[in-house]
């Protein structure tokens, strides 16, 4: 099977999370930049908030409590001294509000929800937040209106970021999905903040890996912000750029470079340099997949120019620069060259200037460990992991990052023989994408797949086996019973069942198999070769044939039985894909 496939490895940027105010048009879109965020707000000066209100629980039930409470929190929130008081006031507020439900304050209990929530999330309380947005879009259910319309529209979008910062994608995409539907209902499909929903969208499904569904909506943004505003707009520039990344995705790298030519076009003529140079960028990693080597140092030295020049020669960009080259340098085979960019890297982040956050320098860490894994220096890789680790422990947001660097780290540690480790490190990446409601993606298969393999290096067959079922399951789910993977889990588990003594079930999986590459690829194939051999030597063990009609396979396998007959080793325990 496959090695295991490593995940994003630049974690996701943290959605901020709006907060609706009715009767304001900003709020359409979803976005948030100009709501009040706990986190980085200013001080207003000359104005106190209270430091606490004394209120019992029947004083709650008067009507007259809940707009006060409400606004109290919001100048609690605004202010940025105390989040944990402005949470205080807006859940008595919502308290409040549910108790006079009859007294006409359904947009102002979901305004206080929503402050609710977008508190929680800004204090990485993720998990509950949710409740509390799913009960805001309950609320605005039970009633109708423009302005709870626009209140159920956002929401759908705050639970749709809460989802996004945990890494359920899937949840986040049916939010973004049903805010779309109201807004468009509300707005028409033409309307330029529709274009922002779908922008959200089409992020999402790249995240998930669904590049159609991505381009579609991504299509949708850009002919919206071209009927909207001038030719050459920022707008259209960075819907571009997002194309580009979708196009690069599936392998269409000749639209890919031209989406960016004409995005870098549409921000040289907005004199934004620093965003140039992020476009000359992603202009040399596409020329890199074209094997276009020369054009790619000279998009990357223009960028790392420009860095220099407006951030400084220990930037982080300076330093991504540096990785992006490194990668190149790899690929031609310059490996002195390639490790010297990754120290001028490392040597960045080792002393970040201000306002580099562990986001940022765990991302680049990560991208140096891959070129060192590749270089086959797998303990520098996993001291490089190991410190991206630490820096994500204490961010919110970033289980589903750290779960998959985790998973690297398994397989480095299961390369190198540290089994023990390569199990441990398995077992926790699975507890993230678990509790992250990721047990059912094709990742979380292959991990499980991953950790089986370590068992069986530790004698554990039991447990593997167990760990290959549930592969299995996931695996046909998510890809099919015909994909590689799904078959790379089947062998593994023929294999444990051999080794467990259960013959006829490791027979039963193997005929499969062959039946499937059969089908696939014809009878003769050679990725089939170590199935054959293995169910010849299971039916010889139980003086079996194969239970097939056709004779041509028959055929090869005896004739590969002969050529080979003396130099087949027992299976049981030897297996086993990687």
């Amino acid at each position: 099977m496959p090695g295991l496939v490593s995940v994003q490895q630049t974690p996701p940027q943290t959605p901020s999370v709006p907060v609706f105010i009715p009767g304001d048009p900003t709020r359409i879109n979803g976005c948030s930049n100009k709501s009040p965020s706990p986190s980085n707000s200013r001080t207003r000066p000359g104005k106190k908030t209270p430091e606490k209100v004394p209120i019992t629980d029947s004083s709650l039930e008067n009507p007259d409590l809940g707009p006060f409470l409400l606004k109290l929190a919001r100048d609690a929130m605004a202010s940025g001294e105390n989040p944990n008081k402005a949470l205080d006031y807006a859940l008595r507020a919502s308290i409040s509000f549910e108790n006079c439900s009859g007294s006409g304050h359904g947009v102002e209990l979901v305004m206080s929800l929503h402050i609710v929530a977008s508190i929680y999330c800004s204090l990485g309380r993720l998990e509950e937040a949710i409740p509390v947005l799913e009960r805001s879009i309950e609320v605005t259910d039970l009633e109708n209106g423009s302005d709870l319309a626009l209140a159920r529209f956002s929401g759908y979008l705050q639970l749709g970021d809460a989802y996004s910062m945990l890494g359920r994608v899937d949840k986040s995409i049916s939010c973004y999905g049903s805010g779309l539907k109201i807004q468009i209902e509300v707005l028409g499909e033409s309307d330029p903040t529709v274009a922002e929903t779908c922008r959200y969208l089409a992020e999402a499904h790249v995240q998930a890996m669904q590049f159609d569904e991505a381009e579609r909506f991504c299509k949708k943004t850009l002919e919206i912000h071209r009927e909207h505003t001038a030719p050459a707009s920022l707008e259209e520039a960075a819907d571009r750029r997002l194309l580009a990344l979708i196009c690069e995705a599936k392998g269409d790298y000749e639209s890919a470079l031209e989406h960016l030519v004409l995005a870098s076009m549409s921000m040289i003529a907005n004199g934004q340099d620093n965003e140039v140079a992020a476009i000359d960028v992603s202009i040399g990693d596409v020329y890199l997949s074209l094997c276009r080597f020369d054009e790619a140092i000279f998009s990357y030295q223009k960028a790392l120019t420009v860095f220099k020049s407006t951030r400084g020669d220990n930037h982080p960009s300076v330093a991504s620069v540096f990785i992006h080259l490194a990668d190149l340098y790899y690929k031609t085979g310059k490996l002195r060259e390639s490790k010297s960019y990754c120290e001028n890297a490392m040597r960045i982040y080792a002393k970040p200037v201000p306002g580099a956050t562990s986001e940022e320098i765990a991302s680049g860490l990560t991208e140096i460990s891959a070129i060192y894994e590749a270089i086959n220096e797998p303990e520098e890789a996993l001291k490089l992991l190991e410190k991206a680790v630490t820096l994500l422990e204490d961010t919110p947001g970033q289980q589903s990052t750290i779960a998959g660097i985790e998973a690297q780290m398994g397989v480095l540690f299961y390369m190198i023989g540290r089994y023990g480790k390569a199990r441990n490190s398995f077992e926790s990446a699975i507890a993230k994408l678990h509790s992250n409601g990721e047990k059912k993606s094709a990742f979380f298969g292959i991990v499980l797949n991953q950790m089986g393999l370590a068992c069986v290096q530790l004698y554990k067959i039991d447990e593997a086996a167990r760990l290959f079922e549930e592969a299995r399951e996931i695996l046909e789910q998510e890809c099919g019973s015909f994909h590689l993977n799904t078959i790379g889990v089947y062998s593994n588990l023929a294999a444990a069942y051999d080794a467990m003594g259960r013959v006829e079930d490791a027979i039963e999986i193997l005929e499969y198999i062959l039946k499937v590459r059969e089908q696939k690829l014809g009878t003769a194939n050679p990725d089939a070769e170590d199935e054959k051999m293995r169910l010849v030597e299971l039916l010889k063990d139980t003086k079996r044939t194969r239970n097939r009609k056709g004779k041509s396979l028959e055929n090869l396998l005896d004739s590969n039985s002969n050529r080979k007959k003396g130099g087949t080793k027992k299976w049981s325990g030897f297996g086993f894909k990687n």
